[in-house]
């Protein structure tokens, strides 16, 4: 199954589970807008709880957050609100209806962009930045990688034939990669399998270059791949040399709930950019991750 048809399943159950918590509701004698908002809770609890979790599990293995990017009890209450509604809107909105697509600008002077989506999701997380690229008349195009359970190195050819396709359409010979988690990955083998003529740039957003400690609860090949100090990990770092290295800008951040510990997004010889106060899902709307991704873009 897709990840588009995950999303949807899981929007069925979950407007099962807050349909059978408002008709129990009712049947006891609450009005159905009491039944109603009760339902709904129930459901928007569960999600709120799982995005609770997910930090505490990161927290267990989180390496050591710098002064700077310390935060006090409002810092922290921020971040958890914009990580669920970021969370929330992919999940229930973005994700869902969202289908690959491509634009094109012939106006445009800079290499257009390839957006790679990161595990268990798919190209409607870049809803956010996509409109920025079209306000700034960049052609892009985006992907869904499949089977959501692959193996990594199996998307390279998706991602080979995307490149080739957006060049040929834009008429540019090299392209931008932005790719979000699991995405950097999926880049760098690309990379490793077809070479870099056609790579004008590559810029991860919270991707587990020395893997993540939450990948074990993972399903699928690639989750294992992810996995702290993996074989597969190990051997896509000893296929790179200094000049593909020097290609990639890794943008993190030190309160990623996903990516633990958060320092396993630095990559060695690549151009490191750290964030504070952003979690995982929301590196693809945060104004100002954005706001570096996009100049990461537009750099000569």
């Amino acid at each position: 199954m897709s990840a588009r048809g995950i999303l949807r399943l899981i929007i069925l159950v979950q407007v099962l589970a807050a349909l059978g918590i408002g008709v129990a509701l009712t049947e006891a004698g609450a009005s159905r807008w009491t039944a109603f908002a009760a339902g709904l809770g129930a459901v928007v609890l569960v999600r709120m709880l799982i995005n609770a979790n997910n930090f505490v599990m990161s927290a267990r293995c989180a390496s050591p957050t710098p002064s700077e990017f310390r935060l006090k009890p409002l810092g922290s209450l921020r971040l958890f609100a914009e990580e669920f509604m970021s969370s929330m809107l992919y999940a229930n909105w973005h994700g869902p209806r969202a289908v690959p697509r491509t634009r094109i600008y012939r106006d445009s002077t800079l290499p257009p962009v390839l957006l790679i989506h990161g595990y268990g999701c798919n190209s409607g997380y870049w809803c956010q930045l996509a409109r920025r690229l079209d306000a700034a008349r960049i052609s892009h195009a985006s992907l869904d990688l499949e089977p959501v359970t692959g193996d990594i190195d199996g998307y390279a050819q998706l991602v080979q034939h995307t490149v080739e396709a957006l060049c040929r359409q834009s008429g540019a010979q090299r392209v931008t990669v932005v790719a979000h988690s699991m995405g950097g990955l999926v880049a760098r083998a690309w990379m490793r399998a077809y070479g870099t003529a056609l790579v004008a740039r590559v810029i991860t957003l919270g991707s587990p270059h020395h893997g993540t400690s939450l990948a074990a609860f993972g399903l699928g090949i690639n989750a294992a791949q992810m996995r702290r100090a993996s074989a597969w990990l190990q051997a896509l770092e000893a296929g790179e040399n200094a000049a593909t290295r020097a290609l990639i800008t890794s943008i993190y951040t030190h309160h990623d709930n996903i990516i633990a510990p958060q320092t396993s997004s630095e990559l060695e010889g690549a151009r490191n950019l750290a964030f504070g106060g952003v979690g995982h899902v929301a590196l693809g709307r945060n104004p100002r991750v954005l706001d570096a991704v996009m100049g990461e873009v537009s750099r000569p």
